[in-house]
């Protein structure tokens, strides 16, 4: 009876704990989707007024709109659309009736309008609040040629456009024939219950082998 002991002991802390894993990507799942939704809210409430300071952490996704003047300053950042030729998403400094400059990221051009005169004009912009970071470590820098960039960074575009590190990502048409890139959820993957079925398998398959092991050692010759 004794053989018994280890290989039943190894099979149900095995299962408790694959099972355990499982059943917290569960609860992850749903706090995810909770926090799913929060977003969704955010991006579809009624826009408020830009404030004063805007923080990261309160405001992120917060619907807004501001007043101002596209400065004509911008820069590109390396993008696509589906069903669109390849092209860049503009990015503008934004100037405000009170001496703030904040950026725009109005939307997305194709490669043959990418040199088509854009004048500095009065806008209203209506969009959402943004601080993205699409780099990593094998992001390259801009590329000092051309001017593309290949990622966007908030606190770097805000110093190249000599902004304050606020970004609008506007949902509306800002005129030029640019076309909006509003924010949505796609990019935040909800991909929890998936991890779930694969701890619960492997929590299966652990008790089917220690089931084996089992029989295997009732089975042996003594």
């Amino acid at each position: 009876m004794r053989r018994y002991i280890f290989p039943v002991l190894m099979g149900i802390v095995g299962v408790a704990i694959l099972m355990s894993l499982g059943f917290w990507q569960v609860r992850r799942m749903e706090e995810k989707r909770v926090y799913l939704d929060e977003i969704e809210a955010r991006i579809s409430n009624p826009a408020i007024p830009l404030p004063a300071v805007p923080d990261e952490g309160r405001d992120k996704f917060q619907a807004v709109t501001a007043e101002g003047r596209f400065t004509g300053d911008y820069l590109e950042v390396l993008a696509g659309q589906k069903g669109a030729s390849p092209g860049v998403m503009v990015i503008e400094a934004f100037a405000l009736p009170d001496g703030r400059r904040i950026m725009v990221q109005r939307g997305f051009v194709e490669e043959d309008a990418r040199k088509t005169p854009r004048a500095p004009h009065e806008a209203t912009v209506v969009g959402n609040l943004h601080w993205p970071d699409d780099t990593n470590s094998f992001t390259p820098p801009p590329d000092t040629k051309t001017g593309l960039w290949f990622a966007r960074d908030v606190p770097a575009m805000a110093e190249a456009l000599k902004t304050e590190p606020t970004l609008i990502v506007a949902r509306e048409p800002t005129g030029d024939g640019i076309t909006p890139m509003p924010v949505d959820t796609s990019g935040i993957p909800n991909d929890h219950w998936g991890y779930a079925i694969q701890w619960f398998l492997l929590a299966a398959t652990w008790a089917g082998m220690t089931g084996f092991l089992l029989w295997r050692i009732r089975t042996r010759k003594v």
